[in-house]
């Protein structure tokens, strides 16, 4: 069944309802579907009987589906065996890295938490035996639900029928290629890749980012250089991705907005890779003087009640119709009009509102002897501050220990939770630490609870807790504190729901030598508590 003849409504295997059509072009097409069966939205890719590599595509589609990094996206289904192939995976709604940047290039610290985020993704799928091989901005979004999601490891090449004798390094250039994007919103790889503008040159290589954007460090700056090749002062390249997040690591970040979409963002695919060329790769640069800076025009920055710019609305010239990745993200950015910005300043003034009822709400909640709070009509303390920001003079604190712990009911007791307790404090996603599989959505009503506990090792004042949780679905976690190892005396300071990596702010005093994560309710499919970090920021004393 060719794609030009497959129509909204068809259904794919019994149960995918293609409901939209995203894009239709190189012998594929992208669709927003809904899955029947589970009631979900999801991204389905079909394929004309003439396409080339259908099997390479589902091959590539089936191995991607073992990746378990949340912030990788999720292949649901793969099949070539009937008459329509078709590719399965989840629905990712929000802004892409190039979405971003048609507006301004990002600030430092944040170019450095989503590519830090973007790294370690890549990495865990490198550990996997997967790459990428061509990272694009349209690849990396940040999600309506505040996560980090990158696209098409595995997928998008076979698509694109991209290959490399050297993946590892491959996929660093690209790692190299975003952080540049991000910092200066212009692209310094192959020109099919992005529409953003092409980085400045000299004498034929890309100029350093501190060249482009003002308030880069020279460490981040140094990292660009390492992945893109070029020259460094005695610093060697960046072989792998997992070297790049370690480099990553060591710089300072800060956090990206709660939502993504505000603004125009809008469900549709962007763009995939076309093969990309040798010739538009960077070159390392060449030992000269560097321009100066005036030949290196700013990005472009939109004002207010100005119109938008051409690039945003400009269709790419001397290029073949481009094809959404697998699982491409369904987002597009468009122009704000008079009334877009009437429409967010209505949306502001609504979630001030929420945030000060929030607030008011959690002041007069207090702690039960359960562990519980009094109030049964707060059912989420912590969101009304969700977007309330770390304070900046808050500092990742060293826990001394971890333990796990559980509210049984008749006595039951997990043997899972103290099997690995120290893996939410070891950095490594390849580590997590979880409780054994129960059969429902209240722990197969053996326990009203599980979570870890972090000895500080000292009383600390704590800010917030960055975890990060491998579940494709959203899981509401409480963070409590207390001065005792003990439910009783851990008091519940404040509380998020979020998938993948998301920060758990202190919404109250938040004082005590011990730190916990607490799951009321598990996570399907499998129904159990999982986490693979846990990041500890705020003063001692």
């Amino acid at each position: 069944m060719s794609t030009s003849v497959i129509e909204p409504g068809t259904r794919l295997a019994g149960r995918y309802r293609l409901e939209e059509r995203i894009t239709d072009s190189g012998g594929s097409a992208q669709w927003k579907a809904i899955d029947e069966i589970l009631a979900r939205a999801v991204a389905v890719r079909t394929f004309d009987p003439e396409f080339p590599r259908v099997a390479e595509v589902v091959t590539s589609a089936r191995a991607a589906a073992r990746l378990t990094d949340p912030r990788l996206t999720q292949v649901f289904d793969a099949d070539d065996s009937g008459k329509s192939a078709y590719v399965v995976s989840e629905w990712v709604s929000g802004e892409t890295l190039e979405d971003m940047l048609a507006k301004a290039p990002l600030e430092p610290g944040r170019a450095a938490t989503l590519l830090y985020e973007a790294s370690e993704a890549i990495a865990a799928a490198h550990a996997a035996g997967l790459a990428h091989l061509c990272l694009s901005p349209r690849d990396l979004v940040w999600t309506t639900g505040g996560t980090v999601k990158l696209l098409g490891v595995a997928t998008a090449a076979a698509l694109a029928d991209v290959r490399s004798p050297d993946p590892a390094r491959e996929d660093v250039r690209g790692l190299g290629c975003l952080l540049y994007a991000a910092l200066t919103a212009r692209w310094p790889g192959a020109p099919e890749l992005s529409s953003l503008p092409a980085a400045p040159t000299a004498d034929g290589a890309v100029l350093p980012p501190r060249q482009v954007q003002a308030g880069i460090s020279h460490a981040v700056d140094a990292i660009v250089c390492r992945a893109l090749g070029l020259e460094t002062t005695a610093q060697e390249p960046l072989a792998t991705p997992a070297d790049f997040a370690k480099a990553m690591r060591g710089v300072p970040r800060t956090p990206l907005p709660l939502f993504a979409g505000l603004g125009g963002v809008h469900s549709a695919a962007p763009s995939a890779p076309s093969r990309p060329s040798p010739s538009t790769a960077p070159r390392a640069a060449r030992p000269t003087a560097a321009p100066p800076r005036r030949n290196a025009a700013p990005p472009q920055r939109r004002t207010p009640g100005a119109a938008p710019s051409p690039r945003a609305a400009r269709p790419r010239q001397n290029s073949a119709p481009p094809t959404a990745p697998v699982g491409g993200p369904q987002t597009t950015s468009g122009s704000r009009s008079p009334l877009n910005r009437a429409l967010l300043g209505v949306a502001a003034a609504a979630a001030t509102v929420i945030v000060g009822m929030s607030a008011w709400a959690i002041g007069n909640a207090g702690d039960s002897p359960d562990g519980g709070t009094r109030n049964a009509g707060v059912t989420d303390p912590g969101r009304g501050h969700a977007s309330a920001s770390p304070s900046p003079s808050a500092t990742r604190l060293t826990p001394q220990g971890a333990d796990g712990m559980e509210d049984p009911k008749r006595g039951s007791h997990d043997s899972h939770i103290n099997k690995n307790p120290e893996a939410v404090l070891d950095g490594k996603p390849s580590t997590q630490w979880e409780t054994q599989t129960y059969t429902s959505s209240n722990f197969g009503n053996l326990s009203n609870g599980f979570g870890v506990v972090l000895d500080m090792g000292r009383p600390v004042k704590v800010d917030h807790v960055v975890v990060d949780a491998p579940v494709s679905s959203s899981v509401p976690l409480q963070l409590r504190v207390g001065d005792a190892k003990s439910l009783s005396a851990l008091h519940v300071v404040g509380q998020q729901e979020g998938s993948g990596q998301f920060t758990i702010k202190a919404t109250q005093e938040a004082r005590g030598r011990y730190v916990m994560v607490w799951f009321t309710t598990p996570v399907p499919p499998g129904f159990k508590a999982k986490l693979n970090d846990v990041a500890v920021y705020g003063t001692a004393g």
